[in-house]
């Protein structure tokens, strides 16, 4: 394990305006990720496509990060400046390319492709510039802020879109989103000239090899698959699901309480969790809520009760990235931070769209699609329980 050398001279601001301009730009790639999403039948109208094609403007996020995220995760490791650099200017390239045609599909799906290939280079990076711009009893907290960043991102992306296009059209969506990216991007690229960034002592010349010894990283990845492919299914089917039960238009604002539960949950619960060596019983109990609250949501799903079950879960669900994501730097070190922080978020990804699949099938049947994410959750509680007791330093 390597580590990196102090940071010397380094004023804290700087540091955490770093922190500050890199968290709003992870938030960013997930707006435009999610641009379309929450006005996917103004957008198809605008643009003078179908909805399913609307549709495919989210679903290339996801398909170039699954293939992406390695190759990123090594740029992150081998020249952390350059790679997140990359990372801005290309967010920052894609809201600006949709601009260039607001009511032209080929545009929006160039921008989209763009802001995809940016956001492994961003996100990939967040324990990396953690570890070299923090001192160990600041690491944490980073990572965290950094990690919530995305749920903030997914939220503001979900809420935001449908009053922008209500007052202004397309034109105005894009428009506040490019401004945004444009914010982001100069904060980074500035920031990045300003901190001082601790140097890696000792460079990993191994390649990928390594992961093939790395059982604990393996369940983490398998914890993330599941857990971000629970969130996904709840994000994506929650509202219909819910309305065949009789609770029509709540599944949103639900939603929006998982989401913003979960940015508390990641914000203030990895700290004591890595400081009280606790991460193994947060990932057990984040694990052990998902299936015991989609089992009583079978049975119980008023939306007062739905909404206490749903933001007890987010609190704790959405915490487990950013505890797995420090655990994860713990073990393997600095070197190859970025590698195993693409890793789980690969796994995650890949989980946001299996499940999210899995579902599908059988959302018409609201109580069985309950069931399925509920099941879900026992692979995943198994998973968490083969963790080691003895876990490594904060």
């Amino acid at each position: 394990m390597s580590a990196p050398t102090a940071v010397t001279g380094a004023r804290p601001a700087s540091r955490w305006a770093l922190l500050g301009a890199f968290s709003l730009l992870v938030a960013t790639t997930q707006v435009l990720w999610l641009t379309f999403a929450p006005v996917t039948g103004e957008s198809a109208r605008a643009l003078g496509v179908s909805e399913g094609l609307v549709g495919d403007l989210a679903v290339v996020n996801p398909l170039l990060f699954v293939v992406l995220a390695l190759p990123a995760g090594r740029f992150v490791d081998r020249a952390l400046h350059p790679t997140l650099s990359a990372g801005a200017l290309l967010t920052v390239a894609g809201a600006l390319v949709r601009l260039v045609d607001t009511s032209s599909y080929g545009w929006q799906l160039g921008g989209q492709l763009l802001a995809s290939v940016a956001q492994p280079l961003v996100l990939t990076a967040t324990t990396t510039l953690a570890v070299r711009a923090f001192p160990p009893r600041e690491r944490t907290v980073a990572i965290a802020v950094g990690s919530a960043a995305q749920f903030v991102g997914v939220l503001g992306g979900a809420l935001g879109g449908a009053p922008l296009v209500a007052v202004g059209g397309l034109p105005l969506l894009l428009g506040v989103h490019a401004v945004l990216a444009g914010v982001a991007a100069v904060g980074v690229l500035v920031m990045l000239r300003v901190a001082a960034l601790a140097p890696v002592a000792h460079r990993d010349a191994h390649g990928l090899r390594w992961l093939r010894h790395e059982p604990l990283l393996w369940r983490l990845a398998g914890l993330l698959f599941v857990g971000v492919g629970v969130f996904n299914a709840l994000a994506t089917w929650l509202d219909p699901v819910l309305a065949a039960l009789g609770h029509p238009g709540t599944g949103g604002p639900l939603i929006a309480v998982t989401t913003l539960a979960g940015v508390l949950g990641a914000a203030v619960l990895p700290g004591p969790v890595a400081a009280r060596g606790a991460r193994r019983r947060l990932l057990v109990a984040a694990t052990a809520c998902t299936g015991l609250v989609f089992a009583a949501l079978v049975v119980v799903h008023t939306p007062v009760a739905a909404g206490v079950l749903l933001a007890v879960l987010g609190f704790l669900l959405l915490a487990g990235l950013p505890v797995a994501l420090e655990w994860s730097e713990a073990h393997v070190g600095v070197a190859r931070s970025g590698t195993a922080t693409a890793v789980l978020l690969l796994a995650g990804n890949l989980g946001g769209v299996l499940l999210v699949l899995a579902v599908q099938p059988v959302v018409g049947s609201p109580r069985l699609a309950l069931g399925v994410i509920a099941l879900a959750a026992v692979p995943g509680l198994a998973l968490a329980l083969t963790l080691p007791r003895r876990e490594d330093p904060a």
